[in-house]
């Protein structure tokens, strides 16, 4: 779980992570470390989201508006969707499918800044490196899902259930119970009414038990 290798496949996702070293110039062994502490967080905050119906409601609204999942067949050309020639994010709008910064606002809200420095704590790798993979790393998350979301024929009141099958390991929510407030007890671990600390908890867990 966790690997763009696991999302997209060992070809796809080896040649992703190839790119995305390329694009944030830095080895892939590290950028690969990286990703696999920020794919979780990053799917968390989704499934936080997704853990109330007006959240769950505006997620599945720009799935199936803007993320049907092409962008995972066009990976080669993100970087330069995002950053163009520069390094740096376009002054012009990209497409809606590669708002990266969009995107990130949406999932982690005023959190990018602690995201992004937990990642680089746990990669090595600096913040500006770090937030140039979270940006890459943010369309590829929606097309994913928009993708899965497709294939499994889920509406805006399965999505809790989508994603916090994703998180939990193919687990999924039953179909009896409610996937919205499962998803959000699950993410909420410690009860204090906020996910995040916990879903960062999550990430650093699962990248322990991987070491």
């Amino acid at each position: 779980m966790f690997s763009l290798q696991d999302l997209l496949g060992p070809e796809r996702g080896s040649q992703a992570v190839d790119q995305i070293s390329n694009d944030v110039g830095a080895e892939p062994s590290a950028v690969s470390s990286a990703i696999q502490a920020a794919l979780p967080i990053l799917m968390g905050g989704l499934a936080n989201n997704a853990s109330n119906p007006q959240g769950a409601e505006s997620l599945n609204t720009a799935l199936e508006q803007d993320h049907d999942g092409g962008i995972l067949d066009n990976l080669g050309g993100l970087g330069g969707m995002i950053f163009g020639g520069g390094g740096q994010p376009e002054a012009v709008q990209p497409p809606r499918q590669a708002d990266a910064g969009g995107i990130l606002g949406h999932i982690l809200g005023n959190n990018q800044g602690q995201v992004a420095e937990k990642v680089s704590n746990q990669s090595g790798l600096g913040m500006g490196q770090v937030s140039q993979i979270l940006m890459l790393l943010a369309p590829i998350v929606m097309g994913y899902l928009g993708r899965q979301k497709r294939e499994q024929n889920v509406g805006a009141d399965g999505l809790g259930g989508l994603l916090g099958g994703i998180l939990g390991g193919g687990q999924q929510a039953q179909p009896s119970g409610n996937p919205r407030a499962e998803s959000g007890s699950f993410l909420d671990q410690d009860g204090d009414g906020s996910s995040m600390d916990d879903i960062a908890s999550m990430a650093y867990k699962y990248m322990t038990n991987r070491s």
